[in-house]
């Protein structure tokens, strides 16, 4: 796995370096009745660990009890937690930043605890999320059926160790390199928020209608309201390339389209799924599952095609679409989206609701007036995502000088 290792670097296998653990699976591994949302020790799932680190946007807890009679499993302080089944190479640090002090892994995650007293926890870390890690995982869980990394493979893995001196000055240089990465996505992150708010300012709440605008059915400002449906054959008849995208719910972010990953489909089967052609302009909208309210106008020409869980918004002049897709993306509106689906065994949104949307009308003028600023803005986060998108490949080269020891 390790060629041309720099002057002065040594090279050894994890087993000499450090305890590789896993976690608890006999019979007193937590059932699903054991878990709470709130309680003694964060039990951590496959949610909680991303390549980027630790999550904790959902959460799940055992007992004290409970942890008390698990014999493995539990993190340390600058232990090392990797995923080892099914998602797998994710890295997360149990360092001082983590704000649960008890916390144990599932059965798909081992515990790396450094033993080496000249090796940098944080090199490690670094390390294990370089391009040189994620090639050699890729090649020990090709051709499986169920990827996954064992105890075994983390003990014979191999990594290149610096002088202690110079783990720290590549941590460093990493640290800064992320940091400017973090703030440049927080100001993009401002720019969304401003938006909101100056929404807000403009129109006031869309639901409580503070402003007194006449309220009108969304019916009455539409031309279209459709969704599509998956192609005969199903995912079969996606493509990986083409000229006809194939918008799904995962495309569909809140005021902007994402295209990482999106499919194609073939000329017939877009001539075929008429009244689901998309056309510039038109408001989309997630109409089903976890992603429900999400809404995007398609500011492209390319031709394109939803399926059954993206509805097309297609408006008359009278309504304006930036308008309406900040009303349906502002907080309120989405608590009423949510509240109106509970209790439902699979959430969703049906033509007849979305017909009947209440819709405070400003002079369209002043929605007019928004749609300028918004283009406005969104104008200035284009040239600050393409700086983003060049300090994310100063950072990747930075990581590969990085462990080829052209860092000093």
């Amino acid at each position: 796995m390790i060629d041309n290792v720099p002057n002065g670097w040594r090279v050894e296998k994890m087993v000499n370096l450090s305890k590789i653990l896993d976690g608890d699976r006999g019979k007193n591994y937590p059932k699903q009745e054991d878990f709470s949302d709130n309680d003694y020790c964060l039990f951590l799932t496959t949610k909680n660990v991303s390549k980027k680190g630790f999550k904790f946007d959902n959460t799940q807890f055992i007992s004290k009890d409970k942890d008390e009679i698990l014999r493995k499993g539990r993190l340390e302080r600058n232990d090392l937690v990797i995923t080892t089944r099914g998602t797998v190479g994710n890295i997360a640090f149990f360092n001082q930043d983590v704000p649960f002090d008890i916390i144990r892994i599932n059965s798909g995650m081992a515990i790396i605890r450094i033993t080496e007293e000249d090796l940098s926890h944080s090199f490690v870390n670094k390390y294990f999320k370089s391009n040189i890690f994620y090639r050699y995982v890729s090649e020990i869980i090709s051709g499986s059926a169920q990827p996954q990394i064992t105890i075994t493979k983390l003990k014979n893995l191999t990594i290149p160790i610096p002088p202690l001196p110079q783990q720290e000055k590549i941590v460093k240089v990493l640290d800064i390199s992320s940091a400017l990465i973090e703030r440049q996505k927080e100001l993009i992150a401002n720019y969304d928020l401003f938006l909101k708010s100056k929404f807000i300012e403009m129109f006031g709440d869309p639901i409580k209608n503070s402003m007194g605008w006449e309220v009108e059915k969304l019916d009455s400002f539409t031309t279209l309201v459709s969704s599509g449906s998956t192609p005969k054959g199903g995912q079969s008849s996606y493509l990986d390339e083409g000229e006809i995208r194939f918008i799904r719910s995962q495309n569909v972010r809140m005021n902007k389209m994402a295209y990482n990953g999106i499919s194609y489909i073939s000329e017939e089967v877009y001539t075929k799924m008429k009244r689901s052609q998309v056309k510039f302009n038109d408001v989309l909208l997630n109409i089903t599952g976890a992603s429900i309210g999400r809404t995007a106008i398609y500011k492209d020409t390319t031709r394109a095609n939803v399926n059954q869980h993206v509805c097309i918004i297609r408006l008359t002049e009278e309504l304006n679409n930036e308008y309406l897709s900040f009303m349906i993306a502002s907080d309120s509106f989405q608590n009423q989206i949510i509240s109106n689906q509970s209790g439902a065994t699979r959430e969703a949104l049906n033509y007849s609701q979305i017909k009947k949307f209440n819709v405070p009308y400003p002079p369209i003028e002043l929605q007019d007036k928004f749609a300028s600023i918004v283009e406005q803005i969104e104008h200035i986060k284009d040239k600050e995502t393409k700086k983003l998108e060049h300090l994310e490949r100063l950072h990747k080269s930075l990581m590969d000088k990085a462990f080829k020891g052209e860092i000093q």
